[in-house]
C-alpha cells in the first residue's frame, strides 16, 4: 500500500499564536511608553481615544512634537516653550475653526474682522471696528448686531478650551477721533469697550476666572505698520495664554 499523502502542511496555528505575541509586545511598549510621559500627553492620549476625530487635521503637531510645522495663522518668530506641542495644536485648532465660522458668514469673509496672532504667550485675537461694519455704535460701547455676533461666536469657541487658557482684554481706538461728550474721551471708551466684550464672552459661556485683565489703552498703542489715526488701531485685543501649573485652579 502507499504511504499517504497530505501530512505535508500542520495548520497556520503557529501564525496565530506568533501575531498574539506581537500584539502583546506592541501593547506593552505602548502601556510603557505612556507610564513615562508627562501629565499633559496623558490627557491628550485619553482625547484621542474619546473623540478621534475632532482635534487632530493634517497640520497637526500631534502628540509627539515634529521638527517642522506649518502655522495656519500669523506666529511671531520667538520661543514657544511657554507652549506644549499640545496646546500649540488647540491655539491651531481654535484659529481654524474661528475662521472657518467667520467665513461662514458672507459679511466676515469680506470684512476680514479679525487678526490672529500665535504668540509665545499664547493667541492674540484681535477684533477691528471698521467703520463699514462697525463691531460698536459710535463712540460707544453697545455692541451692534454684527458685533454681538462676532463676540458670541468667540465666547463660544473660547469656551471649549477652559481650561487650558487664561483671558486678557484690552481696548484701543485710533488717534483724532472726536467725541461729543467731553468727559467721555478715548481712556473712558476703550477701557469700556473691553469691559462690555467680557462681560459678553461671560454671557456666553467663558467662566469668570478665566479673565486676569481687563484694560484701556486709549489711543497709545497703535498696530504695527499703520498710522496712528487708521481706524484698524480701533479694535478690542482678546489675549488668550497659556494657563501655567494650576492657576485656574
Amino acid at each position: 500500500m502507499g504511504r499517504k499523502k497530505g501530512h505535508g502542511h500542520h495548520g497556520g496555528a503557529w501564525k496565530v499564536a506568533y501575531a498574539d505575541f506581537v500584539t502583546a509586545m506592541m501593547a506593552l511598549f505602548l502601556v510603557l511608553w505612556l507610564v513615562s510621559q508627562d501629565q499633559k500627553i496623558k490627557e491628550a492620549v485619553e482625547r484621542s481615544f474619546r473623540n478621534p476625530f475632532a482635534s487632530i487635521t493634517k497640520q497637526s503637531t500631534g502628540i509627539i512634537p515634529a521638527e517642522e510645522n506649518t502655522m495656519t495663522v500669523m506666529a511671531r518668530s520667538g520661543n514657544f516653550d511657554s507652549a506644549s506641542a499640545i496646546e500649540l495644536n488647540m491655539l491651531r485648532k481654535l484659529a481654524e475653526d474661528l475662521t472657518a465660522m467667520l467665513h461662514s458668514n458672507p459679511e466676515s469673509a469680506e470684512q476680514n474682522p479679525l487678526d490672529l496672532e500665535i504668540t509665545p504667550e499664547g493667541m492674540r485675537i484681535s477684533v477691528f471696528d471698521r467703520g463699514n461694519k462697525p463691531v460698536f455704535e459710535p463712540t460707544s460701547a453697545e455692541f451692534t448686531q454684527y458685533g454681538t455676533w462676532i463676540f458670541t461666536t468667540l465666547a463660544w469657541q473660547i469656551s471649549r478650551f477652559t481650561n487650558n487658557f487664561i483671558v486678557e482684554l484690552e481696548g484701543h481706538t485710533e488717534k483724532g477721533c472726536t467725541y461729543t461728550n467731553l468727559n467721555r474721551g478715548p481712556w473712558e471708551l476703550s477701557s469700556d469697550r473691553a469691559n462690555a466684550s467680557r462681560r459678553k464672552l461671560i454671557e456666553y459661556d467663558v467662566l469668570p476666572r478665566q479673565i486676569r485683565k481687563v484694560a484701556g489703552f486709549a489711543d497709545t498703542q497703535p498696530m504695527p505698520n499703520l498710522e496712528p489715526d487708521s481706524e484698524s488701531n480701533r479694535r478690542v485685543t482678546v489675549m488668550l495664554k497659556v494657563k501655567s501649573g494650576n492657576q485656574l485652579q
